[in-house]
């Protein structure tokens, strides 16, 4: 039994050290500086008071938390030269981690409702998409998420026996986990194949896509070319960071576990804990009117205060 493990990192090469760092560092700042406009524009524009932007400040928690809680280890790493982590925060890393992953989805998926609601059924959206909904599954995708990650957490503290302590990752991931122990995984694994992948990752995926097909159905429905494209356009940057995501998730977790799918993990697993958190703000603000209008009014107000 292990007491700590070492983060090995993105990489060994003490010539890519400081070059990781800044860019870890850059893409972290964006990702902070994203999310928290998003979080602080939906929280005091009354333009923006609606159920798809509770939801989208919803994602930004998530994404400045995730992000947080993955890449502090390699700026602190870099900074005071310090890789190790207690085998008690590691699990703590690991359980807090894939509650804001699995949330992710789920939030996601309420997202995709919401569009299906607005597109197919506008005159009811205010009716059935009311806060006191809107709350409730908020807070069901919240607890959902927390409770699910206990099975993995309690059997992976249970492990007594590691080959190594050196984790071939930057923070502590179940994949790099499982690979170093020679404890029976097979409870663990099995768990990860039915429960990680059909709740937690198939269920998702059938619940947000599914209401697409019929979005996309009464966008083809709509006789002009502009509503048709005004629709579309309202759940477009939704159905580009789900997409985004589906896949980084696919390419990081199913595909079998040899040492260079290890060291090609750590790659997609960066794309998926820093890239995406940093693209979600520019994906909604780039491609939707309200927020760059709220972001607009802000700004002048600022400037003649």
């Amino acid at each position: 039994m292990v007491a700590f493990f070492i983060i090995k990192g993105i990489s060994s090469l003490p010539k890519l050290q400081f070059l990781i760092f800044l860019l870890v560092l850059l893409i972290y700042l964006f990702t902070l500086g994203g999310n928290m406009t998003i979080l602080l524009l939906v929280c005091i524009d009354p333009h923006l008071h609606t159920p798809m932007y509770f939801f989208l400040a919803n994602l930004s928690i998530l994404d400045i938390s995730s992000s947080t809680i993955s890449l502090h280890k390699i700026l602190e790493a870099n900074i005071t030269g310090n890789n190790y982590v207690s085998f008690l925060w590691c699990i703590i890393q690991f359980y807090i981690f894939s509650c804001f992953a699995c949330n992710q989805l789920l939030i996601l998926t309420a997202m995709s409702y919401d569009r299906y609601v607005a597109i197919c059924r506008p005159l009811q959206y205010p009716i059935i998409m009311n806060s006191k909904v809107c709350g409730l599954l908020a807070m069901a995708c919240w607890v959902t998420s927390f409770i699910e990650v206990i099975p993995y957490v309690a059997l992976l503290s249970k492990f007594s026996c590691y080959k190594s302590n050196i984790i071939n990752h930057f923070f502590c991931d179940l994949v790099p986990l499982l690979s170093l122990s020679c404890s029976d995984t097979s409870t663990l694994k099995l768990l990860s194949l039915i429960e990680g992948l059909l709740l937690l990752t198939l269920a998702p995926f059938v619940l947000t896509f599914t209401p697409y097909v019929f979005i996309i159905s009464s966008i083809l429905r709509i006789r002009s070319n502009i509503g048709r494209r005004k629709a579309f356009y309202t759940c477009s940057s939704h159905l580009t960071v789900v997409i985004l995501l589906y896949v980084t998730l696919v390419c990081q977790y199913l595909r079998p576990t040899t040492a260079d799918s290890l060291e090609s993990n750590k790659l997609f697993s960066l794309f998926n804990t820093a890239a995406v958190p940093m693209l979600n703000p520019l994906i909604y603000s780039l491609k939707n009117r309200d927020v760059k209008s709220s972001l607009r009014r802000r700004l002048k107000l600022a400037k003649y205060q």
